[in-house]
């Protein structure tokens, strides 16, 4: 990493209140820019989060939003409505307020004196959902929109369904996050001593967990296409740098985004990364000079310079591989490789029969089959991504292909054809597709789930008529692999995937026909292309925040069995951060921590839970704690939510809560 303290323009910082369009909300905004930009205007950028500006991520904002400004941008940062320091009470996520605040925010920014006209948004995770979705509604100042990690489709490629079924592990943990971040308090050092403690209460009555929404829309309904652009791409009149990486649960965007949008308006990057800007160095690497990469970008579609980035394939992405299993790689190994079409004509479908057998295959994979599977959301910690995948294979029904003669390299989404019957109305089916080494290690290339209830459509239930064989197909996450020679591809079958998945209530079983299944590999050949370069990275100075060590840390990941119950226990430590001190004197502490149960045998045993711990402080004028709990279950008939809240400002109470919610299980 470079850091660079010296920029063409001189910097400066404020903060302001920005109205929106209902006269009696402000929204709370730090603007880095350039010293002149009074007499010399400059474009606005615009990152708007509810994760708070003025601590969680201060030293993420500190490290690009200089750099901006640096280089002639008016770079802004805002709270949204009912986060941070904004005024008003939080609302779901992505809801029609919060994008009729950002028209609102775009529209503001473009007005100042100091600014052009023209604005861009970026973002990564939230901020890049709402970039997008703001882009759809098409303020006329917003010309160009840097997404990463990000989704046009909330349903079907979002935390709380995939393939149709319930999230199990991020329906419920990211619920129990959400809870906590949004009971957060404003800091008094920006709204004011006597301010601060009467816009908590307001915050705090207003809170409803969005755990009870998101279980109120099993199928994909309006709730789910609004905000998801993949209802409708031509909304999109910005410029659109998508970013994304291997192992994130997002990459599939990229490629939708570099195929759906127009060619002379959109451009793809998905690299080795995370769910992290690829300039920041966690694993797994190589990180790339993002925010160079992004100047270009907005320097083209903000300032009319011609930067070349137009002349950049349509498509640059990562191949990576082989490598043994791991929990973490401080660097992937691969190559960069561009394609100026997707899909792409120089990948093509190679169809892969898994047997030779027309005796139907047994399927039914113990209950706690996927504690293996990794974080859903890798954010660069040492036990993210998948270990050794032999003991998930054993819990599974795998498919081998012979060791392989020569080097295949994949480039997409592969797909899996099965035939198969259902012994249950309710039944998932999950495929992972593995590279098997001569040693028997098995290293989880991607996956895929398709609960068989949506197999006609994420908008309806259709039940299976048990003794009925029919073909189902469903894609797998978006991969850029090589497969070297003497390796084996595995396809690995199974009917439960805890706690990714959250299972049916009723213990099924498939049967597969084998000769009548098949995995369709997207086969990359080799092409002649101009290489791909990024420049190193660089940022601003780092934000002198000093961070805790732990005297005694807990496991990022720790799986226990009990023998005699025959339960299987998952604990999870998110670390998202810990406690930390700021330069102004806050402390911030934070402690989670996320726990799955099951027991053999019983899908009905499922039982997530998340528990929060937030404190800041600020010597002894600032101490406010918020104390969150949350618990999902099920019934054969419903889901069972319990959440509670207690709030606490200089150890006294300012609010307690509890929820206790049901929602029928129509799809889930």
């Amino acid at each position: 990493m470079r850091y660079r303290d010296r920029f063409e323009h001189q910097v400066v910082r404020e903060d302001v209140w920005i109205p929106t369009r209902d006269g009696a909300t402000r929204l709370h905004a730090r603007i880095w820019r350039p010293a002149d930009a009074a007499t010399a205007p400059v474009p606005a950028l615009l990152e708007y989060l509810p994760y708070r500006k003025s601590d969680w991520t201060a030293p993420r904002d500190a490290q690009r939003h200089p750099w901006y400004a640096g280089h002639g941008y008016a770079s802004v940062r805002v709270d949204i409505r009912g986060h941070g320091d904004s005024e008003g009470t939080p609302g779901d996520e992505y809801d029609a307020q919060e994008l009729a605040d950002g028209v609102d925010v775009v529209n503001w920014l473009a007005a100042q004196p100091w600014c052009t006209g023209k604005v861009g948004m970026f973002g990564i995770s939230w901020g890049g959902f709402n970039s997008l979705q703001i882009a759809a509604l098409a303020p006329e100042p917003l010309k160009a929109v840097v997404t990463v990690c990000s989704t046009d489709d909330r349903y079907d490629n979002d935390v709380h369904y995939t393939g149709g079924a319930v999230l199990g592990i991020d329906m419920l943990a990211w619920a129990g996050t959400m809870l906590a971040f949004a009971a957060r308090p404003p800091d008094p050092a920006n709204v004011g001593a006597d301010r601060w403690l009467p816009m908590w209460r307001e915050r705090l009555d207003a809170l409803e967990p969005f755990l009870h929404t998101w279980l109120a829309h099993q199928r994909r309904d309006a709730y789910w296409k609004h905000g998801s652009i993949c209802e409708d791409y031509g909304a999109v009149d910005a410029a659109v740098l998508a970013v994304g990486g291997w192992h994130d649960p997002y990459r599939d965007t990229v490629l939708r985004l570099v195929e759906h949008l127009p060619g002379d308006r959109v451009r793809g990057i998905v690299g080795p990364w995370s769910h992290q800007y690829p300039d920041r160095g966690l694993p797994p690497g190589p990180a790339i000079g993002f925010l160079q990469e992004t100047l270009r970008w907005w320097d083209q579609h903000l300032k009319g310079v011609d930067t070349g980035v137009m002349e950049e394939p349509l498509l640059r992405a990562w191949l990576g591989g082989p490598v043994a299993p791991a929990p973490t790689y401080a660097e992937m190994p691969g190559r960069w490789v561009s394609d100026a079409k997707w899909p792409s004509p120089h990948v093509t479908w190679d169809t892969r029969p898994l047997g030779e057998s027309r005796e139907p295959v047994l399927v039914r994979s113990p209950q706690h089959t996927g504690l293996d599977a990794g974080r859903f959301f890798p954010f660069g910690n040492a036990g993210d991504l998948p270990p050794d995948q032999r003991e998930e294979d054993g819990r599974s029904v795998c498919f081998d292909s012979a060791p392989l003669t020569g080097r295949i390299e994949i480039l997409g989404r592969p797909r899996v054809r099965l035939r198969l019957d259902s012994t249950a109305p309710r039944a998932h089916v999950v495929a992972r597709l593995c590279d098997v080494a001569p040693d028997g290690s098995s290293t989880l290339v991607t996956r895929g789930v398709l609960n068989l209830l949506s197999r006609h459509g994420r908008d309806r239930a259709v039940e299976w008529t048990p003794g009925t064989y029919e073909d189902v197909e469903f894609d797998l996450n978006g991969i850029g692999y090589a497969f070297p020679p003497g390796h084996r591809v595995r396809v690995a079958v199974s009917d439960t995937y805890w706690p990714w998945v959250w299972p049916h209530a009723e213990r099924g079983a498939l049967h597969v026909v084998p000769a009548a299944s098949a995995v369709l590999l997207p086969v990359r050949d080799p092409v002649d292309e101009a290489p791909v370069r990024f420049e190193e990275p660089e940022q601003a100075p780092p934000m002198p925040v000093v961070h805790d060590v732990p005297a005694d840390p807990r496991p990022e990941r720790l799986v226990s069995h009990d023998v005699a119950r025959g339960e299987w226990t998952l604990e999870v430590d998110p670390g998202y951060g810990g406690t930390r001190t700021y330069p102004d004197g806050l402390r911030y502490e934070e402690s989670a921590r996320e726990t799955y149960t099951i027991r053999t045998g019983d899908p009905l045993s499922a039982r997530a839970v998340s528990e929060w711990c937030i404190r800041l402080r600020r010597g002894d004028d600032w101490d406010a704690e918020i104390m969150t709990r949350t618990e999902l279950r099920a019934t054969a008939a419903d889901f069972i939510m319990d959440s509670r809240i207690e709030a606490r400002a200089d150890g006294e109470t300012v609010a307690e809560r509890a929820w206790h919610r049901t929602t029928p299980r129509t799809s889930g």
